[in-house]
């Protein structure tokens, strides 16, 4: 766990980590309620939080004057990369690949050909974690636009492939 703050006999007390210059408090302090924010959230702000209530005379008692949080920083997928695997002549069969190199959590992907032949595809020629659609035994009314989306919770963004047969 990492502590971060402290109350003592009517002190709070943030210690010194990165994270110091981006925390606020919601309320004044000293007060009843030290709840506070974090600004310009990063992904290693990502963790265990714990809230340490001493107070000045009184005796200790494990565990109950700690408040534990954990917090998960969501990261939106980055613009992912589009890729051809194989030959793309009439009767092959080719892999097209998507990844994004950022995302929490992990992305999820979907392949999709464009208008003016919209077409959704599903398992097994896509798989979906891995971003991968397989096309197979090819023919020249496959050729299109294909467009390929990375998607998490906290965002989507999209990348595309020319695929001509």
């Amino acid at each position: 766990p990492v502590q971060i703050l402290s109350y003592l006999g009517g002190k709070v007390k943030v210690e010194e980590t990165d994270l110091k210059p981006r925390i606020g408090f919601l309320h004044s302090v000293p007060g009843h309620n030290i709840s506070m924010f974090i600004n310009a959230t990063q992904e290693q702000d990502s963790g265990q939080y714990m809230c340490s209530v001493n107070m000045e005379d009184d005796t200790i008692r494990p565990g109950k004057d700690i408040g534990i949080i954990n917090l998960t920083v969501l990261v939106p997928p980055a613009v992912p990369t589009c890729q051809l695997h194989g030959n793309a002549v009439v009767g092959a069969n080719v892999t097209l690949m998507c990844s994004s190199k950022k995302g929490k959590p992990s992305p999820m992907y979907q392949w999709q050909r464009e208008p003016p032949t919209l077409q959704v595809f599903f398992p097994p020629a896509q798989d979906r974690a891995r971003g991968t659609l397989k096309l197979t035994n090819l023919t020249l009314e496959m050729s299109g636009v294909y467009v390929c989306r990375a998607e998490n919770q906290a965002g989507s963004k999209n990348c595309s492939i020319v695929l001509e047969v």
